[in-house]
């Protein structure tokens, strides 16, 4: 296998990049192992839409087959929707799935690598992984940080994930260099809510001065490090930060009762908040996809306008 055949980038996100259009990168774990079907589809479609319709070009990255693959047809979404034996491929991962031909759905360091390589700078996600409760016993925590250190992608979330950390993983991407700004808030958002009770670390308000700091990262002072840009969910969609937090505090202890590790810890957890919110959290997921990808795709078109 040559180098350029593990890299397979749909025809019109490469005709973007040549032509220093926008383009923002989706990632692919959220369908596969994120939501139940039909919902998955269902959003996936929906969140490349929004992007499209906001001037940029959307491209969702997943590893089929053995390659990366960045933009996929709407064949190549079902059958990440539906079929069995999808991996959730953080960056480790992606060695094993290229040698052995395997298909896998990437997570939010995976979808950044492969990004980088293709050359998208901008990303919309859910949330970012993190430091996990516990971790200090534990050692668990998210290939997202690390990636974001090394990776010069901008990744646009609802912030870190309720069910970790949320202090302590601020702290660690301030020792990593990690430039993080909350767009148009003074507050940092939890996800589900639009503030942790943590003050953001620094405040943009807008894509036009969002698009003016990634060029300062990147362009003017060269640093090899990710931006995690930060936009709190929609206040209509937004579950309070204490209803929250009594159910995930619930969800811990049954992780810990059934012995649950590794990768599974975030799914476990997820599918529970889910559950014990009566399927209002997955209502809130998909108002926050929503909301990132448009502002992403705002950020993508405004740093490619200042590119030229």
């Amino acid at each position: 296998m040559t180098p350029m055949s593990s890299l397979i980038v749909h025809p019109e996100v490469r005709a973007a990049l040549d032509a220093g259009q926008a383009v923002v990168a989706l990632e692919s774990t959220i369908i596969s192992h994120g939501m139940p079907f039909p919902q998955n589809v269902e959003m996936a479609i929906e969140v490349e839409r929004i992007v499209g319709e906001l001037g940029a070009v959307p491209a969702t990255i997943a590893v089929l087959g053995g390659a990366c693959r960045v933009g996929l047809t709407a064949d190549e979404l079902h059958q990440l929707a539906t079929a069995d034996g999808i991996v959730k491929a953080t960056t480790r991962d992606l060695p094993w799935l290229l040698a052995t031909g395997a298909s896998g759905a990437t997570t939010v360091a995976a979808t950044m690598r492969i990004a980088a390589r293709a050359g998208v700078r901008v990303f919309a996600t859910g949330g970012i992984g993190g430091v996990h409760r516990g971790a200090s016993t534990t050692f668990d925590v998210s290939a997202d940080l690390t990636e974001l250190s090394t990776t010069q992608v901008a990744v646009v979330s609802a912030g870190i994930k309720s069910i970790l950390d949320i202090r302590l993983t601020l702290e660690r991407l301030e020792t990593l260099g990690v430039p993080v700004v909350v767009d148009g808030s003074d507050d940092f958002p939890s996800f589900y809510s639009r503030t942790s009770g943590l003050p953001a670390p620094r405040r943009l308000d807008g894509p036009e001065a969002i698009a003016r700091l990634l060029h300062a990262t990147w362009t003017e002072l060269d640093l090899q490090v990710g931006v995690s840009i930060a936009t709190p969910i929609p206040r209509d969609a937004e579950i309070p930060a204490g209803e929250v937090a009594e159910v995930i505090d619930e969800a811990l202890a049954e992780l810990d009762r059934r012995g649950i590790t590794g990768q599974e810890v975030t799914p476990f957890l997820l599918s529970r908040v889910v559950e014990r919110t009566g399927g209002r959290s997955l209502t809130a997921n998909l108002a926050l996809v929503r909301n990132n990808a448009a502002v992403a795709a705002r950020i993508a078109v405004e740093y490619a306008e200042q590119a030229r």
